[in-house]
């Protein structure tokens, strides 16, 4: 458990984030008073203000909330889509479901998380669940 105004092994909470990824482990925040996970990475609760987290593993699976297609202009480069997802555990966060064609993710789709490298970085990515 952390207190959200101290560093995990001298990082911030966005840092310490991207470093479990990093480790291959998709974990948020949970406050440890109102058990609700918090996304983006956070040093206080939303409306508690709260300053004690303890980083949990997640599930992965997700709905989509909204999504879009981004048309590339750069040639070889493909069009992608960008989507708000909600995952079960209650945070709501941006990302791409990729595996699809981007004109064909759907509103209420059910999707899994797994992490992989954008922009050289480590991201949290869906894919949508097989038979969902």
């Amino acid at each position: 458990m952390s207190n959200g105004n101290s560093t995990v092994d001298g990082l911030g909470p966005q840092q310490a984030f991207v470093q479990r990824l990093r480790d291959g482990r998709f974990m948020l925040q949970r406050a440890v008073a109102s058990g609700r996970y918090v996304f983006p990475p956070r040093v206080i609760e939303p409306g508690s203000g709260e300053d004690a987290f303890e980083w949990r593993l997640v599930s992965g699976r997700a709905t989509v909330y909204s999504t879009t297609v981004v048309r590339t202009r750069r040639q070889g480069e493909a069009d992608y889509n960008v989507a708000l997802v909600d995952l079960v555990e209650g945070p709501r966060m941006m990302s791409r479901v990729t595996g699809i064609d981007p004109g064909d993710v759907r509103i209420g789709m059910a999707v899994e998380a797994y992490i992989d490298m954008l922009d050289g970085e480590p991201a949290v990515l869906f894919r949508p669940v097989r038979g969902g």
